[in-house]
Protein backbone atom coordinates (compact mmCIF):
# COMPACT_ATOMS: atom_id res chain seq x y z
CA UNK A 1 0.00 0.00 0.00
CA UNK A 2 1.29 3.74 -1.28
CA UNK A 3 1.87 6.14 1.05
CA UNK A 4 1.83 10.13 -0.19
CA UNK A 5 1.55 13.79 1.40
CA UNK A 6 -0.50 16.45 -0.41
CA UNK A 7 -1.27 20.15 0.89
CA UNK A 8 -4.89 19.84 -0.06
CA UNK A 9 -7.02 16.46 -0.79
CA UNK A 10 -10.50 17.18 -2.44
CA UNK A 11 -12.83 13.93 -1.60
CA UNK A 12 -15.16 13.62 -4.79
CA UNK A 13 -14.77 14.33 -8.33
CA UNK A 14 -18.12 15.74 -9.20
CA UNK A 15 -19.10 18.94 -9.96
CA UNK A 16 -18.18 20.49 -6.43
CA UNK A 17 -14.85 18.71 -6.72
CA UNK A 18 -14.20 19.54 -10.22
CA UNK A 19 -14.84 23.54 -9.10
CA UNK A 20 -13.01 23.03 -6.09
CA UNK A 21 -9.69 22.48 -8.42
CA UNK A 22 -10.01 24.65 -10.48
CA UNK A 23 -9.62 27.44 -8.01
CA UNK A 24 -7.30 25.72 -6.28
CA UNK A 25 -4.92 25.31 -9.23
CA UNK A 26 -5.65 28.88 -10.55
CA UNK A 27 -4.53 29.84 -6.79
CA UNK A 28 -1.53 27.72 -7.22
CA UNK A 29 -2.35 25.50 -4.18
CA UNK A 30 -1.19 22.24 -4.43
CA UNK A 31 -3.78 20.04 -4.23
CA UNK A 32 -5.24 16.06 -5.45
CA UNK A 33 -8.58 15.11 -6.11
CA UNK A 34 -9.31 11.31 -5.05
CA UNK A 35 -13.22 9.75 -6.88
CA UNK A 36 -13.85 6.35 -5.94
CA UNK A 37 -15.96 5.65 -8.89
CA UNK A 38 -15.71 7.73 -12.60
CA UNK A 39 -15.63 11.71 -12.86
CA UNK A 40 -19.62 12.89 -12.59
CA UNK A 41 -20.42 9.09 -11.71
CA UNK A 42 -23.53 9.89 -10.05
CA UNK A 43 -24.93 11.92 -13.03
CA UNK A 44 -24.61 8.66 -14.87
CA UNK A 45 -25.44 5.80 -12.80
CA UNK A 46 -27.95 7.57 -10.59
CA UNK A 47 -30.15 9.22 -12.97
CA UNK A 48 -33.12 7.49 -14.25
CA UNK A 49 -32.41 7.03 -18.29
CA UNK A 50 -34.55 10.17 -19.69
CA UNK A 51 -33.60 12.71 -17.01
CA UNK A 52 -32.63 16.17 -18.19
CA UNK A 53 -30.91 18.83 -15.88
CA UNK A 54 -33.78 21.23 -13.95
CA UNK A 55 -32.21 24.12 -15.55
CA UNK A 56 -31.58 25.52 -19.07
CA UNK A 57 -27.81 25.58 -20.71
CA UNK A 58 -27.11 29.17 -20.57
CA UNK A 59 -28.05 28.73 -16.82
CA UNK A 60 -26.69 25.77 -15.49
CA UNK A 61 -22.83 25.65 -16.54
CA UNK A 62 -19.17 26.65 -14.87
CA UNK A 63 -17.69 29.94 -16.30
CA UNK A 64 -15.72 29.40 -19.44
CA UNK A 65 -16.98 26.66 -21.31
CA UNK A 66 -20.85 26.31 -22.29
CA UNK A 67 -22.40 22.99 -23.46
CA UNK A 68 -22.59 21.67 -26.84
CA UNK A 69 -26.47 22.08 -27.05
CA UNK A 70 -29.35 24.98 -27.96
CA UNK A 71 -28.57 27.28 -24.57
CA UNK A 72 -32.15 27.29 -23.96
CA UNK A 73 -31.96 23.99 -24.32
CA UNK A 74 -31.99 21.30 -20.91
CA UNK A 75 -28.71 18.93 -21.38
CA UNK A 76 -29.60 15.17 -20.84
CA UNK A 77 -27.94 13.01 -17.67
CA UNK A 78 -25.03 11.88 -19.84
CA UNK A 79 -24.50 15.24 -21.42
CA UNK A 80 -23.88 17.06 -17.82
CA UNK A 81 -21.81 14.42 -17.34
CA UNK A 82 -19.69 14.57 -20.23
CA UNK A 83 -19.48 18.43 -19.49
CA UNK A 84 -17.85 17.89 -16.39
CA UNK A 85 -15.58 15.65 -17.74
CA UNK A 86 -14.29 18.10 -20.53
CA UNK A 87 -14.32 20.96 -17.56
CA UNK A 88 -11.53 18.82 -16.08
CA UNK A 89 -9.54 18.21 -19.16
CA UNK A 90 -10.07 21.41 -19.67
CA UNK A 91 -7.92 22.68 -16.75
CA UNK A 92 -5.83 19.71 -16.37
CA UNK A 93 -7.32 18.44 -12.74
CA UNK A 94 -5.39 16.39 -10.88
CA UNK A 95 -7.93 13.79 -10.65
CA UNK A 96 -7.48 10.05 -9.48
CA UNK A 97 -10.39 7.89 -9.98
CA UNK A 98 -11.06 4.27 -8.67
CA UNK A 99 -10.30 5.34 -4.97
CA UNK A 100 -12.23 5.12 -2.13
CA UNK A 101 -11.82 6.81 1.02
CA UNK A 102 -12.17 4.42 4.39
CA UNK A 103 -11.31 7.43 6.91
CA UNK A 104 -9.84 10.61 7.73
CA UNK A 105 -8.47 11.27 10.94
CA UNK A 106 -6.40 14.12 12.50
CA UNK A 107 -2.58 13.98 12.61
CA UNK A 108 -1.39 13.96 16.25
CA UNK A 109 0.87 16.44 17.64
CA UNK A 110 1.15 18.64 13.97
CA UNK A 111 -1.13 20.19 11.71
CA UNK A 112 -3.34 18.18 9.24
CA UNK A 113 -4.81 14.34 8.73
CA UNK A 114 -4.10 10.75 7.99
CA UNK A 115 -6.82 9.64 5.19
CA UNK A 116 -6.65 6.38 4.78
CA UNK A 117 -7.75 4.73 1.43
CA UNK A 118 -8.17 1.77 -0.51
CA UNK A 119 -5.40 2.35 -2.00
CA UNK A 120 -2.91 3.40 0.74
CA UNK A 121 -2.71 6.54 3.14
CA UNK A 122 -2.48 9.91 2.03
CA UNK A 123 -1.65 12.83 4.53
CA UNK A 124 -3.16 16.41 3.98
CA UNK A 125 -2.95 19.66 5.40
CA UNK A 126 -6.10 20.26 4.51
CA UNK A 127 -9.46 18.31 3.31
CA UNK A 128 -12.57 19.53 1.41
CA UNK A 129 -15.42 17.71 1.74
CA UNK A 130 -16.57 17.78 -1.98
CA UNK A 131 -19.28 14.54 -1.64
CA UNK A 132 -22.37 16.69 -2.43
CA UNK A 133 -25.96 16.02 -0.66
CA UNK A 134 -26.55 12.90 -2.47
CA UNK A 135 -25.13 10.34 -0.48
CA UNK A 136 -27.15 7.53 1.40
CA UNK A 137 -30.69 7.61 -0.12
CA UNK A 138 -33.35 7.28 2.34
CA UNK A 139 -36.63 4.63 2.56
CA UNK A 140 -38.59 5.15 4.93
CA UNK A 141 -39.21 2.48 7.05
CA UNK A 142 -43.32 1.99 6.13
CA UNK A 143 -43.84 -1.12 3.81
CA UNK A 144 -42.09 -3.70 5.36
CA UNK A 145 -40.01 -6.07 2.45
CA UNK A 146 -41.93 -9.12 2.95
CA UNK A 147 -45.23 -7.62 1.59
CA UNK A 148 -45.05 -8.51 -1.92
CA UNK A 149 -44.44 -5.23 -3.55
CA UNK A 150 -41.44 -3.96 -5.23
CA UNK A 151 -40.02 -0.79 -3.96
CA UNK A 152 -36.58 1.41 -4.69
CA UNK A 153 -34.90 4.58 -4.22
CA UNK A 154 -35.54 7.17 -7.17
CA UNK A 155 -31.67 7.11 -7.66
CA UNK A 156 -32.54 3.09 -8.58
CA UNK A 157 -35.43 4.11 -11.26
CA UNK A 158 -34.09 3.51 -14.57
CA UNK A 159 -36.66 3.29 -16.90
CA UNK A 160 -40.70 1.76 -16.82
CA UNK A 161 -39.56 -1.76 -18.18
CA UNK A 162 -37.52 -2.08 -15.07
CA UNK A 163 -40.61 -2.08 -13.06
CA UNK A 164 -42.79 -5.28 -12.67
CA UNK A 165 -46.45 -5.77 -14.28
CA UNK A 166 -48.87 -3.38 -12.54
CA UNK A 167 -49.70 0.29 -11.07
CA UNK A 168 -46.70 2.12 -9.64
CA UNK A 169 -46.89 4.16 -6.27
CA UNK A 170 -44.17 7.29 -6.56
CA UNK A 171 -43.88 9.09 -3.33
CA UNK A 172 -42.32 12.32 -3.14
CA UNK A 173 -43.47 15.20 -5.40
CA UNK A 174 -39.95 17.08 -6.22
CA UNK A 175 -38.20 17.25 -9.23
CA UNK A 176 -37.82 13.57 -9.22
CA UNK A 177 -41.17 12.01 -8.14
CA UNK A 178 -43.10 14.33 -10.51
CA UNK A 179 -40.93 13.47 -13.37
CA UNK A 180 -40.70 10.06 -12.88
CA UNK A 181 -44.65 9.84 -12.27
CA UNK A 182 -45.02 11.34 -15.46
CA UNK A 183 -43.27 9.04 -16.93
CA UNK A 184 -44.67 6.14 -15.84
CA UNK A 185 -48.23 7.21 -17.11
CA UNK A 186 -46.72 7.92 -20.52
CA UNK A 187 -45.94 4.88 -20.54
CA UNK A 188 -49.06 3.59 -20.19
CA UNK A 189 -49.34 2.33 -16.15
CA UNK A 190 -51.71 3.15 -13.77
CA UNK A 191 -49.43 5.84 -11.21
CA UNK A 192 -50.65 6.93 -7.64
CA UNK A 193 -48.66 10.25 -6.45
CA UNK A 194 -47.70 11.56 -3.04
CA UNK A 195 -47.62 14.52 -2.51
CA UNK A 196 -46.10 16.06 0.32
CA UNK A 197 -45.67 19.87 0.84
CA UNK A 198 -43.64 21.77 -1.93
CA UNK A 199 -42.93 24.86 -4.11
CA UNK A 200 -43.63 24.93 -7.75
CA UNK A 201 -42.18 27.92 -9.83
CA UNK A 202 -43.04 28.58 -13.11
CA UNK A 203 -41.15 26.87 -15.83
CA UNK A 204 -41.07 30.03 -17.89
CA UNK A 205 -43.33 32.99 -17.63
CA UNK A 206 -43.12 36.21 -19.83
CA UNK A 207 -41.07 34.74 -22.47
CA UNK A 208 -37.99 34.00 -19.67
CA UNK A 209 -37.08 31.11 -17.62
CA UNK A 210 -37.55 30.95 -14.12
CA UNK A 211 -33.87 30.66 -13.90
CA UNK A 212 -34.05 34.08 -14.79
CA UNK A 213 -36.39 35.35 -12.64
CA UNK A 214 -35.30 34.03 -9.48
CA UNK A 215 -31.76 35.60 -10.35
CA UNK A 216 -32.95 38.95 -11.39
CA UNK A 217 -35.80 39.15 -8.17
CA UNK A 218 -32.57 38.29 -6.01
CA UNK A 219 -33.71 34.92 -5.27
CA UNK A 220 -30.91 33.01 -5.79
CA UNK A 221 -28.66 34.70 -3.52
CA UNK A 222 -30.89 34.18 -0.53
CA UNK A 223 -28.83 33.18 2.39
CA UNK A 224 -31.31 30.91 3.88
CA UNK A 225 -34.78 29.02 3.40
CA UNK A 226 -37.97 31.12 4.60
CA UNK A 227 -38.57 30.00 8.38
CA UNK A 228 -40.41 26.66 8.13
CA UNK A 229 -39.55 26.05 4.52
CA UNK A 230 -35.88 24.56 5.18
CA UNK A 231 -36.71 21.04 4.04
CA UNK A 232 -39.68 21.80 1.28
CA UNK A 233 -38.87 20.67 -2.01
CA UNK A 234 -38.98 22.53 -5.35
CA UNK A 235 -41.12 20.46 -7.94
CA UNK A 236 -38.96 22.05 -11.49
CA UNK A 237 -39.10 20.31 -14.68
CA UNK A 238 -36.69 20.82 -17.74
CA UNK A 239 -38.32 17.19 -19.24
CA UNK A 240 -40.07 17.51 -22.85
CA UNK A 241 -38.93 20.91 -23.25
CA UNK A 242 -39.27 22.28 -19.98
CA UNK A 243 -42.90 22.79 -18.93
CA UNK A 244 -44.24 23.95 -15.64
CA UNK A 245 -45.19 21.30 -12.82
CA UNK A 246 -48.98 21.33 -12.52
CA UNK A 247 -50.59 18.58 -10.78
CA UNK A 248 -53.77 19.12 -11.65
CA UNK A 249 -52.61 18.64 -15.26
CA UNK A 250 -50.87 15.70 -13.97
CA UNK A 251 -54.37 14.56 -12.66
CA UNK A 252 -56.36 14.64 -15.96
CA UNK A 253 -53.58 12.45 -17.78
CA UNK A 254 -54.38 9.85 -15.09
CA UNK A 255 -52.12 10.37 -12.27
CA UNK A 256 -53.80 9.78 -8.74
CA UNK A 257 -52.98 12.23 -6.39
CA UNK A 258 -52.32 11.30 -2.56
CA UNK A 259 -51.81 13.08 0.73
CA UNK A 260 -48.06 12.15 2.03
CA UNK A 261 -47.98 8.35 3.09
CA UNK A 262 -48.44 7.30 6.43
CA UNK A 263 -48.56 3.90 8.15
CA UNK A 264 -49.06 0.77 6.56
CA UNK A 265 -50.60 -2.44 8.19
CA UNK A 266 -52.46 -5.27 6.02
CA UNK A 267 -51.90 -3.91 3.09
CA UNK A 268 -53.41 -0.84 3.24
CA UNK A 269 -51.41 2.41 3.34
CA UNK A 270 -52.60 5.74 5.56
CA UNK A 271 -52.50 8.68 3.35
CA UNK A 272 -52.63 12.06 5.49
CA UNK A 273 -55.80 14.32 5.41
CA UNK A 274 -53.04 17.04 3.50
CA UNK A 275 -52.88 17.08 0.00
CA UNK A 276 -55.29 19.62 -0.89
CA UNK A 277 -53.49 21.75 1.60
CA UNK A 278 -49.89 21.24 0.15
CA UNK A 279 -51.37 21.89 -3.45
CA UNK A 280 -52.89 25.44 -2.18
CA UNK A 281 -49.34 26.16 -0.76
CA UNK A 282 -47.90 25.08 -4.09
CA UNK A 283 -50.39 27.06 -6.01
CA UNK A 284 -49.67 30.30 -3.72
CA UNK A 285 -45.96 30.01 -4.23
CA UNK A 286 -46.04 29.74 -7.85
CA UNK A 287 -48.88 32.67 -7.70
CA UNK A 288 -46.47 34.61 -5.76
CA UNK A 289 -43.56 34.31 -7.91
CA UNK A 290 -46.09 35.53 -10.84
CA UNK A 291 -46.69 38.43 -9.16
CA UNK A 292 -42.87 39.65 -8.17
CA UNK A 293 -42.18 39.05 -12.08
CA UNK A 294 -45.19 41.20 -13.02
CA UNK A 295 -43.94 44.06 -10.61
CA UNK A 296 -40.48 43.55 -11.75
CA UNK A 297 -41.74 44.38 -15.26
CA UNK A 298 -43.39 47.08 -14.03
CA UNK A 299 -40.82 49.12 -12.23
CA UNK A 300 -38.04 48.71 -14.89
CA UNK A 301 -40.18 49.26 -17.95
CA UNK A 302 -39.45 46.31 -19.49
CA UNK A 303 -41.43 45.11 -22.72
CA UNK A 304 -42.39 41.30 -21.91
CA UNK A 305 -45.58 40.11 -23.24
CA UNK A 306 -48.34 39.39 -20.62
CA UNK A 307 -49.50 35.99 -19.59
CA UNK A 308 -52.97 36.48 -17.61
CA UNK A 309 -53.89 32.72 -18.67
CA UNK A 310 -50.35 31.73 -16.49
CA UNK A 311 -52.46 33.35 -13.65
CA UNK A 312 -55.37 30.93 -13.86
CA UNK A 313 -55.81 27.72 -11.64
CA UNK A 314 -57.73 25.03 -13.27
CA UNK A 315 -60.52 22.98 -11.44
CA UNK A 316 -59.57 20.49 -9.03
CA UNK A 317 -59.67 16.96 -10.30
CA UNK A 318 -60.89 14.05 -8.71
CA UNK A 319 -58.51 13.01 -6.40
CA UNK A 320 -58.26 16.42 -5.02
CA UNK A 321 -61.63 17.14 -4.61
CA UNK A 322 -62.28 13.84 -2.90
CA UNK A 323 -58.86 12.66 -1.69
CA UNK A 324 -58.49 9.19 -0.50
CA UNK A 325 -57.31 8.36 3.12
CA UNK A 326 -56.24 5.23 2.81
CA UNK A 327 -55.10 2.85 -1.01
CA UNK A 328 -55.41 -0.60 -0.24
CA UNK A 329 -52.29 -1.54 -2.46
CA UNK A 330 -53.35 -5.15 -3.52
CA UNK A 331 -57.08 -4.34 -4.50
CA UNK A 332 -55.34 -0.99 -5.75
CA UNK A 333 -52.63 -3.22 -8.03
CA UNK A 334 -49.76 -1.27 -6.67
CA UNK A 335 -47.03 -4.10 -7.78
CA UNK A 336 -44.36 -1.62 -7.42
CA UNK A 337 -43.21 1.68 -5.25
CA UNK A 338 -40.53 4.25 -6.06
CA UNK A 339 -39.30 6.34 -3.08
CA UNK A 340 -38.54 9.51 -4.38
CA UNK A 341 -37.73 10.44 -0.79
CA UNK A 342 -34.68 12.52 -0.93
CA UNK A 343 -31.18 11.41 0.38
CA UNK A 344 -29.11 11.58 4.14
CA UNK A 345 -25.47 12.99 4.69
CA UNK A 346 -23.00 10.42 5.44
CA UNK A 347 -19.97 11.64 6.67
CA UNK A 348 -19.11 8.41 9.07
CA UNK A 349 -15.67 8.48 6.73
CA UNK A 350 -15.14 11.94 8.72
CA UNK A 351 -13.79 10.80 11.65
CA UNK A 352 -13.08 13.98 13.69
CA UNK A 353 -14.01 16.31 16.31
CA UNK A 354 -18.01 14.91 16.71
CA UNK A 355 -18.81 18.60 17.71
CA UNK A 356 -18.03 19.58 13.58
CA UNK A 357 -21.44 17.83 13.40
CA UNK A 358 -25.39 18.31 14.45
CA UNK A 359 -27.29 15.43 16.30
CA UNK A 360 -28.17 14.80 12.56
CA UNK A 361 -24.99 14.60 11.26
CA UNK A 362 -24.96 17.68 9.28
CA UNK A 363 -21.66 19.73 9.11
CA UNK A 364 -21.57 22.53 11.72
CA UNK A 365 -20.11 25.04 9.00
CA UNK A 366 -19.99 28.72 8.13
CA UNK A 367 -20.20 29.13 4.18
CA UNK A 368 -18.69 25.43 4.14
CA UNK A 369 -15.99 26.27 6.59
CA UNK A 370 -15.94 23.42 9.45
CA UNK A 371 -16.14 23.71 12.86
CA UNK A 372 -13.17 21.53 12.52
CA UNK A 373 -9.85 23.73 11.69
CA UNK A 374 -8.50 22.44 8.62
CA UNK A 375 -11.34 20.61 6.85
CA UNK A 376 -13.81 22.09 4.71
CA UNK A 377 -17.55 21.23 3.02
CA UNK A 378 -18.39 21.23 -0.70
CA UNK A 379 -21.58 21.43 -2.51
CA UNK A 380 -24.19 21.27 0.62
CA UNK A 381 -27.40 22.49 0.08
CA UNK A 382 -27.98 26.47 1.00
CA UNK A 383 -24.65 26.29 1.63
CA UNK A 384 -23.89 29.69 1.06
CA UNK A 385 -27.38 30.54 -0.92
CA UNK A 386 -29.79 29.11 -2.56
CA UNK A 387 -28.08 28.25 -5.82
CA UNK A 388 -25.37 26.51 -3.71
CA UNK A 389 -26.51 23.37 -5.47
CA UNK A 390 -26.70 24.42 -8.70
CA UNK A 391 -23.00 24.32 -11.16
CA UNK A 392 -22.93 27.86 -11.06
CA UNK A 393 -23.17 28.27 -7.64
CA UNK A 394 -21.23 25.63 -6.29
CA UNK A 395 -18.72 26.92 -8.54
CA UNK A 396 -18.92 30.41 -6.59
CA UNK A 397 -19.04 28.67 -3.05
CA UNK A 398 -15.73 26.72 -4.11
CA UNK A 399 -13.71 29.65 -4.99
CA UNK A 400 -14.55 31.30 -1.64
CA UNK A 401 -13.04 28.32 0.12
CA UNK A 402 -10.21 28.22 -1.94
CA UNK A 403 -9.73 31.97 -0.69
CA UNK A 404 -9.92 30.57 2.84
CA UNK A 405 -7.97 28.19 2.21
CA UNK A 406 -5.19 30.26 1.02
CA UNK A 407 -5.79 32.74 4.03
CA UNK A 408 -4.88 29.18 6.65
CA UNK A 409 -1.66 28.64 4.33
CA UNK A 410 -0.66 32.60 5.03
CA UNK A 411 -0.87 32.29 8.25
CA UNK A 412 0.68 28.80 8.83
CA UNK A 413 3.98 30.58 6.95
CA UNK A 414 4.29 33.50 8.93
CA UNK A 415 7.47 33.78 10.50
CA UNK A 416 8.33 36.25 12.87
CA UNK A 417 11.51 38.24 12.07
CA UNK A 418 14.82 37.68 13.90
CA UNK A 419 15.39 40.07 16.76
CA UNK A 420 18.08 42.72 16.73
CA UNK A 421 21.07 41.31 18.94
CA UNK A 422 21.32 43.34 22.08
CA UNK A 423 25.16 43.18 22.53
CA UNK A 424 27.25 46.21 21.62
CA UNK A 425 29.67 46.22 18.78
CA UNK A 426 33.94 46.45 19.90
CA UNK A 427 35.02 49.58 18.96
CA UNK A 428 38.94 51.17 20.27
CA UNK A 429 40.52 53.89 19.07
CA UNK A 430 38.32 54.63 16.70
CA UNK A 431 39.02 51.69 14.60
CA UNK A 432 36.71 48.73 14.18
CA UNK A 433 38.78 45.14 14.14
Amino acid sequence: MSHEEVEVLVVGAGQAGIAMSEHLSRAGIGHLVVERDRIAERWRSWRWDSLVANGPAWHDRFPGLEFDVDPDAFAGKEQVADYLVAYAEKFEAPIRTGVEVQSVTRLPGRPGFRVQTDQGTIDARYVVAATGPFQRPIIPAVVPEDAGIHQIHSNQYRNPAQLPEGAVLVVGAGSSGVQIADELRRSGREVFLAVGPHDRPPRSYRGRDFCWWLGVLGKWDMAAPPVGAEHVTIAVSGAHGGRTVDFRALAATGVTLLGRAGAFEDGVLAIAPDLRANIAAGDANYLSVLDEADAYVRRNGLDLPEEPEAHVIGPDPESLAHPLLALDLPAAGVTSIVWATGFALDYSWLQIDPDAFDERGRPRHQRGVSAEPGVYFLGLPWQSRRGSSFLWGVWHDARYIADQIGIQRGYAAYRPAPEPSSEPALVTSGVAR
